[in-house]
């Protein structure tokens, strides 16, 4: 028995060794890990409707998010909480201490309140809804003279009024091509659209000539800033050039 105990000890002490080598390079893996994966830089890139802080703060949302290992792997598994008005998230590592942040946002083009849900629904260039929500986002025009009867998420808009969707959406993106995105859409009882930009109307008419009337539109907003009034380009033809701007009185 002495000299099988005497056998085992060198073992035992063997096995305790390696295992305290073992521990030895987890607990430095640890370390490395913990001291070389610290979140020092978050960049944040594709937003415009929330600001670079309110999107970080979705995403580093937990006790752990102070290591970017961490993060990246949570977000490689798992998907970022649904945020309102944002399509996707992907979060990726610039380097072990930067995490880039990659925001992609719905593409809404304008809205209208729809009272049976007490909401308003956005929709995007092609007429799906885009969300729903009681929020009102700057930058997006809101659409007033709508009806509809029901608005499903990532359905097609299906308007009461016949052919108000075509026009619509005519409207909106030819006014975002030019970076004239209004206040404020009118679509009028026989389909006539009339846009608002702070205190100054104006009459569109139907979507006939309708890239010649905003490229006029171009031209002559900037010379109306500050003023009040109804700016005519209803009427406007190649043939009939005539464009009219009747002031408010004071």
């Amino acid at each position: 028995m002495g000299n099988r105990e005497k056998k085992q000890k060198p073992k035992i002490l063997l096995f305790f060794r390696r295992l305290l080598i073992v521990a030895a390079i987890v607990g430095a893996a640890v370390c490395m890990i913990l001291k070389g994966f610290a979140v020092k830089q978050v960049q944040v890139s594709g937003n415009q409707l929330y600001s670079d802080k309110q999107i970080e703060d979705w995403v580093l949302n937990d006790r752990y998010s102070g290591n970017t290992l961490y993060v990246y792997l949570k977000y490689r598994f798992f998907p970022v909480q649904e945020i309102p008005f944002i399509d996707t998230v992907e979060v990726s590592l610039q380097s072990p201490q930067t995490i880039q942040i990659q925001v992609y946002e719905k593409g809404m083009i304008g809205y209208f309140y729809m009272p049976t849900i007490g909401q308003n629904v956005y929709f995007d260039k092609d007429g799906f809804v885009a969300e729903t929500s009681s929020n009102t986002l700057e930058g997006v025009p809101e659409v007033t003279g709508l009806s509809c009867q029901d608005a499903t998420l990532y359905e097609k808009l299906e308007l009461d009024q016949k052919g108000a969707l075509k026009t619509l959406l005519a409207v909106t993106q030819t006014l975002k091509k030019y970076e004239l995105e209004p206040d404020r859409i009118d679509y009028g009882s026989q389909g006539d659209i009339t846009v608002h930009y702070d205190s100054v109307a104006v009459k569109l008419g139907d979507t006939e000539n309708l890239t010649e009337k905003v490229v006029r539109l171009e031209k002559i907003l900037p010379n109306l800033e500050g003023q009040s009034g109804t700016l005519h380009l209803e009427d406007w033809t190649e043939d009939t050039t005539d464009i009219t701007f009747r002031r408010e009185e004071q």
